[in-house]
């Protein structure tokens, strides 16, 4: 969500924002502790607050693609978890109908091509990830073409998300729970045994056991790493710590994320300008992530060839 729209849809409703998401945006978050990780979410959640109306979402989901689209993405995958907005929306099947529509029309509007990931909540019973399961393999002929879990992986108990992922797999959707940034190596090994993912949302404590890392890229496992977040919610103390060098030395497939924009600060190109900024990435190593961007996400074919081919015309621009 942009800021502007915030502050916008909070004003109309005359929903009182804390500081953090008004005055001082974009907030300090730093999720090291416990106490920590409850101001994220609970900032988290106010913005969410503010979608009240289907034309929200629909702008909601337009603007995210003309930024990401003017960020120079061709690919967008938008990950949602239809349970936290049943209640205002009609159900989780009505809400993610309005998904999908304001993605299809999103896609006419800026000739950006996107897919929906549908996340459980592993803050929430078990069962209510099977529903979701099963929601997102109706949608599969939709534009719905994942099954992922999120929030705080210190909660819950990632053994309990089995049955729900097996129910995705068996339909042929891909894989991407989180794992591998509030845990450690222990906690990626428990997320593999148990959920079978083709991608891991965050995964950089994997440089923390390099026979796991070793595991990860002989199973063709890509990461799903966002530098400013990873920085914002205590993992690491700078963008210089991140080890996203240690993961490509290793043959890791490193796929940069913005993660949430709103509460991050940075958007997706803003991802690469750190890594040149702090860690001195070259134009060929930008570039490299670029190609492992497009090659782990689940674009079509013929798109992920001329974005390569637009990686290689840039690499070889005066």
């Amino acid at each position: 969500m942009r800021h502007a729209t915030l502050l916008e849809l909070a004003d109309r409703d005359g929903i009182n924002l804390p500081p953090g998401l008004s005055d001082e945006w974009p907030p300090e978050l730093s999720a090291a502790d416990e106490k920590g990780w409850f101001r994220f979410q609970r900032l988290y959640d106010v913005g969410r607050s503010v979608l009240r109306t289907p034309d929200d979402i629909r702008r909601l989901v337009l603007e995210a693609a003309q930024d990401d689209h003017e960020d120079g993405s061709v690919w967008t995958e938008l990950q949602v978890d239809p349970s936290g907005y049943a209640s205002r929306f009609g159900g989780i099947t009505e809400f993610t109908e309005l998904v999908l529509d304001a993605v299809s029309d999103a896609q006419a509007a800026t000739g950006l091509q996107m897919s929906v990931v549908i996340a459980a909540n592993r803050t929430r019973h078990p069962l209510d990830a099977r529903t979701l399961a099963r929601l997102a393999v109706k949608f599969a002929d939709r534009g719905v073409h994942g099954f992922g879990l999120s929030n705080d992986e210190r909660r819950g108990d990632t053994t309990d998300f089995g049955p729900a992922f097996a129910i995705a797999e068996r339909a042929g959707l891909k894989l991407m729970p989180h794992g591998g940034e509030l845990r450690g190596p222990a906690h990626i090994r428990t997320v593999i045994d148990t959920l079978h993912p083709n991608r891991l949302g965050h995964g950089v404590r994997a440089a923390e056991d390099k026979e796991l890392l070793r595991e990860l890229v002989a199973g063709g496992v890509a990461l799903e790493v966002c530098p400013a977040s990873n920085v914002a919610l205590g993992v690491y103390t700078s963008i210089n710590d991140v080890p996203i060098r240690e993961l490509k030395a290793a043959g890791a497939r490193i796929a940069l994320g913005s993660d949430d924009p709103l509460l991050f600060g940075t958007r997706l190109a803003g991802q690469y300008a750190l890594l040149r900024a702090a860690q001195d990435f070259t134009d060929e190593e930008l570039a490299d992530l670029a190609r492992d961007s497009i090659e782990a996400s689940y674009a079509p074919a013929e798109l992920k060839q001329c974005a390569l081919a637009d990686i290689e015309a840039w690499l070889a621009a005066p």
